[in-house]
């Protein structure tokens, strides 16, 4: 059976000169499907095709090897055509608003790319910012050190419980491998790129186990300085030229809580982070430089929708007053029904969901990288269709690039990557996760409306999006 998943792009008017496009130079990989080679001489490109009237391009990438194979079509006009594959589009009938899709510049990300020649960064970035590359228009940073860095670590941790942040400054991973791959990103995207910034753990004296792991809570005295913490990260990033455009209140706060994971974190109850946002970090925010910044709450499973976010509102109702939306992780999503989204926007429809982080092989049974696994294709690919058909605004996946073994991680928490870097051949392999990713991202661009639509496949494998470029957009996942 040929599994595929295609894009089609409809449009009323305008057309321009077809421009070459640089096709896969495809690697089949024993048991699964192929990767797609890049090296200092070659790597695929894919240019977008706007129809003229009446006509329409599908771009589809399959498990046995097509990756944006472009064509072009005519509508049917006879009704045997017609029965055989229908899509029934209603553009009157519209949801949310599309902020944008991306990935994550962690200290890993930036190492692996650091490992490349500057040719091989160029097209790494270009592959995912460029104009013939994924056209992502948003990323995810760490504040200080996650999992994936080569040693657990934050800003100001000396001198030990300085409440007012004397010493405060950033990490020599910022200016190595962080700010020069933002810098990159921001140079070579054609829009402003939207960037998200989170603490996976605050400074061990912070917190009540004088420890970056493990359970923990922060110490009510130092409330205020970890909301102190926030803005002198924006006000350093925004000194070398990065604007942050939205902050999560401390990544997987359940983390901490129930002793999860074996990385950095920092545990909150839903009645904390209520107090904290309220009387801290909300009036913080709001009334510095940075008063316009995105404040997402969660940042953790869909599961912890019905629990610990509605807890977070029903006990601190004012909470509302300073949030603008709520982060989702990827992790649960298998088994958490998709309506617990629904449950955010139907109670708070002002306020936005965005799905923060995602990555296959991060369980300790699985293999972390598998090169050319179709099956993580798919994984991905059919959750960002639930996830936007449940009024998702964007979705940032987690490191841009990893090496073979899915590091560096300090943890040893080794995971998947849609490009995998091998320096020792200076030469990188796009997964076809990279190609899932890219069937939304390339053509639902920022300020894109989804609208309604049926397909003979059913509504579950579809969804579809009016854009600013003037085309409707259907995505499609074949089984």
């Amino acid at each position: 059976m040929i599994k595929f998943l295609p894009v089609f792009i409809l449009t009323t008017y305008y057309s321009y000169a077809n421009i070459q496009d640089k096709p896969c130079a495809s690697k089949q990989i024993p048991g699964e499907s192929v990767v797609c080679v890049c090296n200092a001489t070659y790597c695929d490109e894919l240019q977008r095709s706007i129809p003229s009237k009446d006509t329409f391009y599908v771009y589809t990438s399959s498990e046995g090897g097509l990756r944006f194979r472009k064509q072009a079509g005519i509508f049917a006009t006879r009704s045997d055509e017609l029965r055989k594959f229908h899509l029934v589009l209603d553009p009157k009938k519209t949801y949310q608003k599309i902020q944008g899709f991306g990935g994550s510049v962690t200290d890993a990300a930036g190492i692996n790319w650091k490992s490349l020649t500057p040719t091989l960064r160029k097209s790494l970035i270009d592959s995912y910012y460029g104009i013939r590359g994924l056209e992502y228009n948003m990323a995810r940073v760490p504040i200080g050190g996650s999992d994936f860095s080569t040693h657990p670590y934050a800003y100001n941790e000396l001198p030990v419980n300085d409440l007012h942040l004397t010493n405060f400054t950033l990490a020599p991973e910022d200016f190595q491998f962080k700010l020069p791959m933002i810098h990159h990103i921001m140079n070579t995207s054609k829009v402003p790129v939207d960037i998200v910034a989170t603490t996976w753990s605050p400074p061990p004296w912070m917190k009540n186990n004088n420890e970056f792991t493990g359970f923990s809570r922060l110490r009510t005295e130092y409330y205020q300085t970890y909301s102190d913490y926030h803005v002198k990260f924006l006000q350093k990033y925004k000194s070398e030229g990065v604007s942050i455009w939205g902050i999560t209140t401390t990544n997987e706060p359940t983390d901490g809580v129930f002793n999860l994971v074996q990385f950095n974190s920092l545990g909150w109850t839903s009645a904390e982070m209520g107090e904290w946002i309220v009387n801290n970090l909300g009036p913080t925010i709001r009334n510095s430089e940075f008063k316009d910044l995105k404040i997402l709450t969660c940042d953790d499973q869909r599961y912890t929708i019905p629990t610990w976010f509605a807890g977070l509102t029903n006990e601190y109702p004012e909470v509302l007053q300073y949030i603008d939306g709520i982060g989702v992780h990827f992790y649960g999503d298998k088994v958490s029904p998709a309506h617990y989204l629904d449950m955010v926007t139907n109670k708070y429809p002002d306020k936005f969901i965005l799905a923060t982080e995602a990555c296959e092989g991060a369980y300790p049974w699985e293999t972390s990288v598998i090169l050319g696994s179709w099956n993580r294709a798919k994984s991905y690919i059919t959750d960002i269709i639930e996830d936007l058909n449940h009024n998702i605004v964007g979705w940032i996946d987690w490191n841009l690039c990893l090496d073979s073994e899915g590091g560096p991680n300090w943890a040893k928490n080794f995971v998947d990557s849609p490009i995998i870097v091998f320096a020792d051949r200076q030469e990188f392999y796009k997964q076809p996760m990279y190609y899932a990713l890219g069937h939304i991202s390339k053509f639902i661009p920022r300020q894109s409306y989804r609208i309604a639509v049926e397909t003979s496949e059913g509504s579950d494998n579809s969804v579809a999006f009016v854009t600013p470029r003037n085309t409707t957009v259907i995505v499609l996942y074949n089984e």
